[in-house]
């Protein structure tokens, strides 16, 4: 049974040297239009069961119940982000008994991936997922059906996602990740069957219908294709097979799936759906629709949702995990440690006893320098700060700055594992674009703002910003309150 996490007690705060002028947030846009609140898409299905995990009842679309009250809009857009749950372990991390031990401190920056807990947030990734370093081979299949006929041509659709999803990975990874997509087949796969008696609905699990579509889609390309060449599978259906991503996402994957049809002598385990199209109505499906596979692909190497049921209230933008439409985002630095693109010269564990100063390069900028900065706080999680800024896949930060966010290991895909703590709660962010919480989008610190939780005697501070864009962190850890 998963222990109750209280929330970050009273002793936690955000201290701040001067309050700035707020910018108005998307609710406030000059065309006057609000975003709708988006619910997430539905989870990727992983874990144990191999067939998959299958989402709870009630989720529904990003847009189909946020459109039914602009109310329930303006509350949603305008929401602070929810505060971090403490997780309750049994064996908290004290930092006196690690003074001297710099193999413990890095054991404790190195929390485990509980057994019972699937697609989770803790080291290493368990088994079966697709490789995401070096060079990873993309089998890219568009198909349709007979009652659902092709949109358009299979290559427009192919070129709606590369180069640029192969770009994107190049930029996130340091070019750690050669990401290659192939399409042997250059025009519509038609399947056996319509498109309705397979039963594909937001939330259907993989029995019985994506069973058989995938025995259909492998039964009906074999003649052509070698799957023993591939990591991983990504099916992109024609735009027209089913309803419009703005109101209900089906885009889907299964990883890690051990159970999976086979063909040419291998499990079909990573497969990603992607459906219709990621227009959300601004204006950017060219700049940002790709992004959906960036997301779906994820999974396939291991990573978990980081929305919840109330959408992207815990991560925004900061993660493509969370949302991957409108702002530019990148994974987050625990991510791409996840997925080996961060060396370990690259990532700072910040265990010990007293007081420590780092500093931390832009997590978007190519080159040395650490990405990463680690506070333990338990066996089970504990603080990640990384620096946002205007670079790489980061182009739509509108405040640069020290992102602060708490990861749980515990929790699984779409129960929270991440949380961003906003270092301005009361504002309704910064960007003018299109957003489902803007609110998070200034959520980053700036020199002289710092973050105190007393509860565990943790004080994590933004000192001062260099002429190279590098910002100066100090962390420091006194016996906790509850010790």
């Amino acid at each position: 049974m998963t222990p109750k996490r209280p929330r970050i007690p009273p002793g936690f705060r955000i201290r701040r040297r001067r309050a700035g002028p707020r910018i108005r947030a998307s609710g406030d846009h000059p065309t006057g239009r609000h975003r709708p609140h988006r619910a997430p898409r539905t989870p990727h299905q992983a874990g144990a069961p191999p067939l998959g995990h299958t989402p709870p009842r009630g989720r529904t679309s990003r847009r189909g119940r946020a459109l039914a009250t602009a109310a329930a809009l303006l509350l949603a857009v305008a929401a602070p982000a929810t505060a971090p749950h403490i997780p309750a372990a049994p064996r908290p991390i004290h930092a006196p008994a690690l003074r001297g031990s710099a193999a413990a401190g890095r054991a404790a920056c190195t929390p485990p991936r509980p057994h019972d807990v699937a697609m989770s947030e803790g080291m290493p990734t368990a088994p079966g997922y697709s490789r995401s370093t070096g060079t990873v081979r993309a089998l890219t299949l568009m198909i349709d059906f007979p009652d659902v006929p092709g949109e358009g041509s299979a290559r427009e659709r192919f070129a709606e996602f590369f180069p640029q999803t192969a770009r994107w990975f190049a930029r996130g990874s340091y070019g750690r990740l050669d990401y290659r997509a192939t399409a042997p087949l250059d025009h519509w796969l038609r399947m056996p069957r319509t498109f309705r008696s397979y039963g594909l609905r937001r939330g259907s699990g993989f029995e019985p219908g994506y069973r058989a579509l995938v025995r259909d889609i492998a039964a009906a390309a074999d003649h052509k294709v070698d799957f023993r060449r591939y990591d991983l599978i990504n099916v992109l259906l024609t735009p027209n097979a089913g309803p419009p991503a703005a109101r209900t996402v089906l885009s889907v994957t299964f990883s890690g799936n051990t159970d999976a049809p086979r063909a040419d002598g291998v499990p079909l385990a990573n497969v990603s759906f992607v459906y219709s199209r990621q227009d959300d109505g601004s204006g950017s499906l060219t700049r940002t629709g790709f992004r959906v596979l960036p997301h779906e692909n994820g999974h396939s190497f291991g990573l978990p949702d980081l929305y919840t049921g109330r959408g992207g209230d815990r991560v925004g933008h900061w993660d493509v995990m969370s949302e991957d439409w409108g702002v530019g985002n990148d994974l987050m630095a625990w991510h791409k440690w996840k997925l080996g693109w961060l060396t370990p010269a690259q990532v700072v564990c910040a265990a010990r006893a007293g007081t420590s100063t780092h500093t931390l390069s832009p997590l978007g900028r190519r080159g040395g320098g650490a990405k990463l900065l680690f506070v333990p706080v338990s066996t089970s999680g504990g603080y990640t700060v990384e620096a946002r800024t205007n670079e790489g896949n980061d182009d739509g930060v509108c405040k640069p700055g020290v992102l602060v966010s708490w990861v749980d290991v515990g929790l699984g895909s779409g129960d929270g594992p991440i949380t961003v703590i906003d270092a301005s709660p009361k504002s309704r962010g910064c960007t003018r674009e299109p957003n489902v919480h803007p609110g998070l989008s200034d959520a980053t610190f700036t020199p002289g703002e710092s973050l105190r939780d007393a509860a565990h005697g943790i004080r994590i501070g933004v000192t001062t910003r260099d002429g190279h864009g590098a910002y100066r962190v100090e962390v420091t850890r006194r016996p906790p309150l509850n010790r």
